[in-house]
C-alpha cells in the first residue's frame, strides 16, 4: 500500500510539472489547450472511495489553479470530473464487473474502452471548464469547439502518455 502511494504520488508530481512546465506554455492558436493533468484523476483505482476521489479533484485543480492563475476554474472542474467518474465507470462496467485492485487503464480493459472512458470523460471535464471560465452562455458556440478541439489534443496527449506508461499494470 505504501508502495503503491509512494508510486502515485511520484507520478502526480511528474504528471502536473509537464502540466506546468511544458502545456500550459504552448500556444496553440488559443483553442487548444491540453489538460493532461486529469490523467491523474482517471487512472485512480475503480474502488476509490467518493469523498476521496473529490479530494484529489479539488487539490489537483487548486495546484493547477495555481499555476494558472485562474481562481478555482481548475478546482471545480476537477471535482466535477471526480464527481461524474463513478458514473462513467459504471455505464462502462465490463458484464463481469469490475474485479478489486482493477485500474482504469488500457492494460486493464483494453484500449476502445479506456478511449471511450477518456473521451466521454475529458469532453465533460472540458465543457465543464470552458463554460465556468467564459461564465456566459454567449458565444456558446465557441465555447463548443473550443472544448472539442481541447479534447481531441488532451485526449491524444493521454493516449501517448499510456503508451509511455512502461509497466502492464501501472496506474500512469
Amino acid at each position: 500500500m505504501i508502495n503503491t502511494l509512494g508510486k502515485y504520488i511520484f507520478h502526480f508530481i511528474v504528471i502536473i510539472l509537464i502540466q506546468v512546465l511544458i502545456l500550459n506554455n504552448l500556444n496553440l492558436s488559443g483553442y487548444i489547450n491540453p489538460f493532461l493533468y486529469v490523467i491523474v484523476l482517471l487512472t485512480l483505482p475503480v474502488e476509490m472511495p467518493g469523498w476521496l476521489l473529490l479530494l484529489a479533484g479539488m487539490i489537483t485543480g487548486l495546484i493547477i489553479d495555481a499555476f494558472l492563475n485562474t481562481i478555482g476554474v481548475h478546482a471545480s472542474a476537477g471535482v466535477f470530473l471526480a464527481y461524474l467518474r463513478p458514473y462513467f465507470l459504471r455505464y462502462l462496467a465490463p458484464r463481469e464487473g469490475y474485479e478489486p485492485g482493477s485500474l482504469p487503464t488500457p492494460s486493464h480493459f483494453g484500449f476502445v474502452w479506456f478511449f471511450k472512458y477518456v473521451l466521454l470523460a475529458v469532453f465533460a471535464h472540458h465543457l465543464f471548464l470552458f463554460i465556468i471560465e467564459v461564465f456566459t452562455f454567449e458565444g456558446i458556440l465557441r465555447t463548443i469547439w473550443k472544448t472539442i478541439v481541447s479534447t481531441i489534443f488532451t485526449v491524444g496527449f493521454i493516449m501517448i502518455a499510456q503508451l509511455f506508461s512502461g509497466s502492464k499494470k501501472k496506474a500512469f
